[in-house]
């Protein structure tokens, strides 16, 4: 099994040192096809695969190579905004592998200034809006990829620290054969994929919801006259994630469940979706409230964001309720709204990782999670799980 794992990595590492010439091959094609100056175009791209493949990246050379890698993304977006979207993700990755420090984010951050520029069309308008709305995106950018990037060391560093771990182990039980060395390798693979599955989960919740409604704020903020407001919105929303984003790392709750109790928590998260939304939404509690296990109350407001979350994307609701109801031995969590409704079978097969993620929580802690809609006809997603106490 080690070996086979082994091949994996090594499989993945020749995927990963062919990846930018494949990203810049494909965005000189698309290039290409829509109109770029082919002389340019095939003379700026064989003179990047030419650094990339020559230029050493070591102690020394790192930031030469990081600087002139940039230098050549900025010059080949100018012949199309398809080197921005495939080819400048190389500059992401490589200023932050080959760079230390703030010249890591100096790096990054020269990147996406570049590619936000691109998809713009150009430097911004010399009006306050257009110059906020360019160094929000740049700023919003280099946060993403710097936390992702983060995230990524983290989880490399806990890796590598099991495989020095388990390397220990292996020494010290050698001479044990059979059934110990097996158990020893399944703890240890099933502990690196309990911990990505968490990781993966956290970042859903956290920063993939959080960019979503950072997107539809500023979306709607070029629609409005009052553009202060989604802006404000858009700010809080990207800070909230961040804070989020970080207890994930270190394995932390939710903020929302140490600053209040769940029923206090979860009308807090309704009342503040209703108004980013523009949606009414209600929140209601039935039975008597008790303190739950903090898993237990996880659980329930990491679902219900979820369930909001699908609501403001994918419903186009006009009303959501929400119910947390205290019945004897289980805690149960209705959401429901009046908006377009889908094919539960469909997305079942699609595997949106969303619902799966829902599930997999619920299930964790012997709990049942129930999904009915239909094109048209609303959502009610309904979770129960065991009533365990608060110790």
């Amino acid at each position: 099994m080690t070996g086979r794992l082994d091949r994996w990595e090594r499989l993945l590492e020749r995927q990963m040192a062919a990846a930018p010439y494949v990203l810049l091959a494909v965005s000189a094609v698309l290039s290409l096809l829509t109109g770029a100056n082919p002389w340019i175009t095939l003379g700026l791209t064989a003179l990047a695969a030419t650094w990339m493949w020559l230029m050493p990246r070591g102690a020394a050379g790192g930031a030469v190579y990081v600087a002139g890698l940039v230098v050549l993304i900025g010059a080949l977006c100018t012949q199309g905004v398809w080197f921005a979207s495939f080819f400048g993700f190389v500059g992401f990755l490589h200023s932050w592998q080959y760079l230390k420090g703030a010249w890591r984010l100096a790096g990054v951050g020269a990147t996406a200034a570049i590619s936000v520029a691109t998809y713009n069309g150009g430097l911004p308008e010399p009006t306050p809006f257009a110059i906020f709305t360019y160094l929000f995106f740049t700023a919003a950018i280099v946060a993403g990829v710097s936390l992702f990037s983060f995230v990524g060391e983290v989880t490399a560093e806990r890796s590598d620290e099991r495989r020095r771990m388990v390397a220990q182990l292996e020494e010290a039980m050698r001479e044990n054969a059979g059934l110990q060395a097996q158990l020893l390798v399944q703890a240890r693979e099933a502990g690196v994929m309990d911990e990505r599955q968490r990781m993966a989960a956290e970042i859903h919740d956290t920063l993939a919801q959080g960019l979503t409604g950072i997107i539809a704020q500023l979306q709607a903020a070029k629609q409005a006259e009052d553009w202060r407001r989604n802006v404000d919105n858009a700010i809080g929303l990207a800070r909230e994630s961040l804070a989020e984003a970080r207890r994930s790392v270190h394995a932390v709750g939710p903020g929302q469940l140490e600053a209040a109790p769940l029923p206090e928590a979860l009308e807090d998260v309704v009342a503040r979706w209703g108004e980013l939304n523009g949606v009414r939404a209600d929140f209601t509690v039935t039975g008597t409230v008790r303190p739950m296990h903090l898993e237990v109350e996880e659980t329930l407001l990491r679902t219900a964001q979820e369930a909001l979350a699908n609501a403001a994307k994918h419903a186009a609701a006009s009303r959501v309720g929400l119910t947390l109801s205290y019945m004897g031995d289980v805690v149960t969590l209705d959401v429901r709204d009046d908006g377009a409704g889908f094919d539960p079978e469909r997305v079942r097969e699609a595997g949106g990782f969303g619902l799966t993620a829902m599930r997999k929580r619920v299930s964790r802690l012997a709990g049942t999670l129930e999904i009915e809609s239909e094109p048209g006809g609303g959502t009610a997603v309904s979770a129960s799980v065991p009533a365990v106490a608060r110790g």
